[in-house]
């Protein structure tokens, strides 16, 4: 137990460490003739579905920052998941499922639920950062140099889902109302295991209620 609470302990400081600049900026390469269905299948043909991950979380939010270690099992083919997540010494901060849009608390720390419904709004946040990666076959097509954008209506506003990169991989997913951003997710360093990509580093950005949430993966199981 000693060693596990050092481990955690460890990540969570290096998870600190980095938050001013978290992870490489993705070099601006000129996409030449990328045609977008091919950008697309290509990255569907490489977007896992089923895998698990050990990740450390920053949450920046008014001038403070609050770190924890988070275990994700994700399954894509239904839109599902589970999350357990960890203080720094090892504590249960709370455990949830998600199922199609629906977020069930197993179970949530006392002290936590006066912050509001955080169980949901932790689901819902899951499920802004690795579910719905592809847009749909309608969506508009906005192509710049070293980029292309597909935007699609998505609630009361539209989303963009922005390909680049050398391996034209996805590096944004922006969802605005009345030309406003509300949230974004950013995604960072992509690795390759056994012929699928992750991300190594994720940023949401909450504009309405003006936090922000760093996620490092530090272990990943397919």
């Amino acid at each position: 137990m000693i060693r596990l609470i050092c481990l955690l302990l460890a990540l969570l400081l290096m998870a600190g460490c980095g938050a001013q600049v978290p992870f490489r900026e993705v070099p601006a390469l000129p996409l030449g003739a990328a045609e977008p269905a091919r950008v697309l299948d290509d990255f569907k043909a490489r977007l896992p579905e089923r895998f698990q991950l050990l990740n450390s979380v920053v949450l920046e939010y008014a001038g403070l920052s609050f770190m924890a270690i988070g275990y994700l099992d994700m399954d894509r083919s239904d839109n599902s998941f589970q999350v357990s997540c960890l203080n720094p010494l090892g504590v249960r901060l709370f455990e949830l499922s998600g199922d199609h849009g629906a977020i069930t608390a197993r179970s949530v720390l006392p002290p936590l639920m006066g912050y509001g419904d955080l169980p949901t709004a932790v689901g819902t946040d899951i499920g802004r950062i690795f579910l719905d990666l592809l847009p749909a076959p309608h969506a508009q097509v906005w192509r710049t140099g070293n980029s292309i954008s597909f935007w699609q209506p998505a609630g009361a506003g539209r989303m963009q889902y922005l390909f680049a990169g050398p391996d034209r991989d996805l590096l944004e997913k922006n969802y605005y109302e009345d030309s406003q951003i509300q949230w974004g997710v950013s995604y960072y360093e992509y690795v390759e295991l056994a012929g699928k990509r992750y991300p190594r580093g994720i940023v949401l950005t909450n504009y309405q209620r003006n936090y922000r949430l760093i996620v490092r993966h530090k272990e990943l199981y397919s």
